[in-house]
């Protein structure tokens, strides 16, 4: 299948130098979450950006659903939706008239019916007379959501969506995102918060300093990278790691009343039960065993700091 948006070499350096993009290579597949995942100033809202064709390049293509992102500006740019971080409409217009506003825009035909389900699947309709400065911080945020679906696009831009609303509005935006994949809708995110393109995303990609080094299904990239640990709990404190126990590369803590082991629970071979054999043999006693994987949050972290270090 033809991916929906298709990014080859993109590149973009700014008028100080500062390359923000480095050959950017990535195709997006139809119907997919994507999240795109990097610490602060990666590249990801330039990335969007240029995508959006809101950023020019200065090198590279994009192509959205078969369409030039710069030839075909207006064809690629009518099937996306973008929510951008910041808050920018007009705040003495009402909410309704925002909304309606923002799907003219794009050159669709009044529909009052669909605009109204947008507003209730939002939980906006009784603020719909509303002047936008009336609003909290939260209610603006649904409404910059609305407005990025009231053309009805095939792609949905949400740039660290969730950044400092309310748990209701996290809940329900997922919610929503979910009824929108369900739809055929393709959609693609930025988020600091880790734990949501886990739990929500097909695919992560990982941009540091322009450039992205790592693009892969989430459930593989946490079989392949993530670590598990078993936490050994001592009966007695041991002042060192014995020698005897040199191979499994431990590491003693909380003040020696710990051992930790990490492993590959995916290996044919663990280590584990000659692990607990080998305390055994030397009668190092423990109370208790634990285990925790990695989560993608403490890969991603790994990543970053492997990458600044090389």
């Amino acid at each position: 299948m033809q991916p929906i948006i298709s990014i080859k070499g993109l590149q973009k350096t700014y008028a100080s130098g500062h390359r923000a993009l480095k050959g950017v290579d990535l195709d997006i597949r139809r119907g997919e979450i994507f999240a795109l995942l990097g610490p602060n100033g990666a590249g990801k809202t330039t990335m969007i950006g240029a995508i959006c064709g809101l950023v020019n390049a200065t090198g590279g293509s994009v192509t959205v659903d078969g369409y030039d992102n710069v030839r075909d500006y207006r064809e690629a740019r009518a099937r996306i939706g973008l929510v951008p971080q910041e808050l920018n409409t007009d705040q003495f217009e009402s909410v309704r008239a925002t909304v309606a506003f923002s799907r003219g825009l794009f050159g669709r035909p009044r529909n009052p019916a669909l605009v109204e389900q947008v507003l209730r699947d939002l939980s906006l309709w009784d603020k719909r007379d509303n002047e936008i400065r009336e609003l909290s911080g939260g209610m603006k945020r649904r409404v910059m959501i609305a407005k990025a679906l009231a053309h009805e696009p095939d792609i949905l831009f949400l740039d660290e969506p969730t950044a400092g609303v309310d748990v209701e509005l996290r809940r329900d935006m997922w919610a929503m995102v979910r009824k929108l994949r369900d739809r055929g809708v393709t959609i693609i995110l930025t988020t600091h918060y880790i734990e949501e393109a886990e739990e929500m995303a097909d695919r992560v990609g990982v941009i540091i300093g322009g450039e992205l080094i790592l693009v892969e299904e989430t459930s593989v990239l946490m079989k392949k990278l993530g670590r598990k640990e078993l936490i050994v709990q001592l009966a007695e404190p041991l002042p060192a790691i014995p020698p005897e126990l040199a191979d499994w590369h431990l590491e003693l803590t909380a003040e020696g009343r710990e051992l930790r082991y990490v492993f590959d629970r995916h290996a044919e071979r663990t280590g584990v039960p000659s692990l607990l054999g080998r305390l055994r043999d030397l009668g190092i006693n423990f109370s208790d065993l634990s285990t925790h994987q990695s989560s993608l949050e403490e890969i991603f972290v790994d990543l970053v700091h492997g990458r600044r270090a090389a």
